[in-house]
């Protein structure tokens, strides 16, 4: 299984300074088009899938399609079936994609299928929905061919799981429905998802790919098994469309991993369009958007992660977070997946 994101303590690894200066704000377009962009260090397996389609002039759709086929298939502790399950024991897979057209779809708490982010482009091209939940998305995607998997936890996960139950002394109740309710308070519902692992790694690694194609649409994927150990049932912001993902093919399109609950209550990725939209670099829009959130509560937002990035219309690529290492993995004509750490609002 893939190990915790080795996040980058530099500004880049490996890049030439003449690239190095095409990522930063206000300078010129990283590269002519096309171009792929994914959130953290793993983003090299989704940028793997993503640019042979590109290379050959396919949409950035078809595109963003493979690179959530690739890093699903790739194991993971955030991504795919072999997943870190929920609290009960269970993995649950979300995603979304969306379209140079505001054609999206998106698939949530859904159980035993490999490529949830195959059914939600199959959920927006083939009916008038844009999102699916639990048993119902299963069955869509049953429905449409999609192999119904087993039952069972990846033997990392597995082991990951019961180290966590010892921790936590979390035990799963059947028919809890009919036990006497908790105390009206958060603690009576708990013990809920850490917001850090033992390592201190931050408990999310989605997984947010962008692209601008050789016609010059864009196109967004994201794609997650969520938190580890979450309440069962529990949706972050990554299906969510302007939240997780958000896509405008006059302006850009943005995508972003961390704690889902705080980018939800900004409409994340669509608040960044807004800000590009207004004449902001993507980085400045990231920052802003940052800033918005970190405002709430700025004590509180010491204890958790949210990174953007962005890819501009014009090919120009930024991105921002709460805390540092955070980073994202760029391909284009050129630069062969290169991982970059973003600028963040604590140091």
């Amino acid at each position: 299984m893939t190990s915790r994101r080795h996040f980058l303590r530099w500004g880049a690894l490996a890049l030439p300074q003449f690239q190095l200066a095409k990522l930063i704000p206000g300078a010129k377009p990283v590269a002519k088009k096309p171009i792929v962009v994914s959130t953290w260090d793993s983003g090299k397996t989704a940028n793997n899938g993503a640019w042979p389609v590109l290379q050959k002039g396919g949409s950035a759709l078809d595109a963003v399609e493979q690179a959530g086929i690739f890093i699903e298939n790739e194991p993971s502790c955030c991504v795919g079936l072999d997943g870190n399950p929920d609290r009960d024991g269970y993995v649950t897979l979300d995603a979304c994609i969306m379209d140079h057209q505001y054609n999206c779809g998106s698939v949530v708490f859904l159980e035993r299928i490999k490529h949830p982010i195959s059914v939600a482009r199959k959920l927006m091209e083939t009916t008038p929905h844009v999102m699916l939940a639990g048993e119902g998305a299963q069955q869509f995607a049953v429905a449409n061919g999609f192999a119904l998997e087993p039952q069972k936890l990846s033997a990392d996960a597995e082991r990951t799981y019961r180290q966590w139950l010892k921790k936590s002394e979390y035990k799963p109740i059947i028919n809890i429905e009919n036990q006497p309710r908790p105390k009206p308070d958060r603690k009576g519902n708990g013990p809920f998802a850490p917001s850090y692992f033992d390592d201190g790694t931050p408990n999310h690694d989605t997984m947010g790919t962008v692209a601008l194609d050789a016609a010059g649409n864009l196109s967004g994927m994201c794609t997650t098994s969520g938190m580890a150990f979450k309440m069962r049932g529990r949706i972050g912001d990554s299906p969510i469309i302007g939240a997780g993902l958000y896509v405008d093919n006059e302006v850009g399109a943005v995508t972003c991993s961390g704690q889902g609950e705080e980018v939800i209550r900004m409409c994340g990725s669509h608040l960044v369009i807004e800000f590009m939209r207004q004449g902001k670099s993507p980085e400045e829009a990231c920052r802003l958007a940052i800033e918005r959130i970190v405002k709430r509560d700025v004590n509180r937002a010491k204890e958790f992660q949210v990174g953007f990035i962005a890819l501009s219309k014009a090919g120009e690529i930024g991105a921002y977070s709460v805390q540092p290492n955070f980073s994202y993995t760029v391909m284009a004509d050129g630069i062969n997946n290169v991982t970059t750490a973003s600028k963040s609002y604590f140091k």
